[in-house]
């Protein structure tokens, strides 16, 4: 009675079916889960990028506020060296 009710599992069609949808599934299910993990990892590259790309526009801003207030600098001090040359040439004139 065995071997008959091995036989007779082994020839169920209904059997392989379920056993085909549910590997099947279960690849179907991993692929989605994968996919996820690549889509969660892809998203999660983007932000941190996203976030370098802030950081470097308020460092870029932060240089450029510096330029400018360098470039005033400079200009104070060669207005004040014409001044200070004007003052000297006209000093020379009156001495000759």
């Amino acid at each position: 009675m065995n071997e008959e009710m091995v036989t007779l599992a082994g020839d169920d069609a209904a059997g392989q079916w379920v056993g085909a949808v549910g590997a099947g599934g279960t690849f179907l299910l991993l692929i989605v889960i994968v996919w996820q993990i690549a889509v969660t990892w892809r998203s999660r590259m983007l932000a941190a990028r996203e976030e370098q790309y802030k950081q470097l526009a308020l460092k870029y801003a932060q240089l450029l506020e510096d330029n400018t207030e360098l470039h005033r600098r400079t200009l104070d001090e060669l207005s004040q060296a014409r001044l200070s040359l004007d003052s000297m040439e006209k000093m020379m004139r009156e001495v000759e």
